[in-house]
């Protein structure tokens, strides 16, 4: 008999689930896993080649390459071949245009910046 974790879980999957919000999804499960992180973070800095990204993170070339495959896939990286060597790079401006798409679909008011308005605090609890 399924538990009820798992009930509730399929009974989710089966839910329509808006085709805009999985797009935010494939970003952020990207970004969720600390090698990506440390890839994107490499990137960050210029393009680099997988070669040099294996230096970077430590892991085999097929990791590496899987990995960047996800940030890829997510609109993170773009990659380019030249002969045996894969070139990657951050996409320009990914991360302002995926922070205002994100702003848009979850009904969040414009930045303060935009707006004039001063910040509230947040309490932390």
């Amino acid at each position: 008999m399924p538990s009820p974790a798992h009930i509730r879980t399929t009974v989710a999957t089966i839910i329509d689930q808006p085709d805009d919000l999985r797009e935010l999804r494939v970003f952020h499960k990207a970004l969720a896993d600390v090698n990506r992180l440390r890839i994107v973070r490499r990137l960050a800095g210029g393009p680099a080649t997988v070669s040099e990204l294996i230096e970077t993170v430590g892991l085999s070339q097929p990791l590496v390459s899987w990995h960047v495959s996800r940030l890829k896939a997510a609109g993170v990286v773009e990659t380019r071949r030249t002969g045996r060597e894969v070139f990657c790079q951050l996409r320009a401006n990914v991360f302002a245009e995926v922070a205002e798409r994100e702003r848009i679909l979850l009904g969040m008011p414009a930045s303060q910046a935009q707006t004039g308005r001063s910040a509230q605090p947040v309490e932390a609890h």
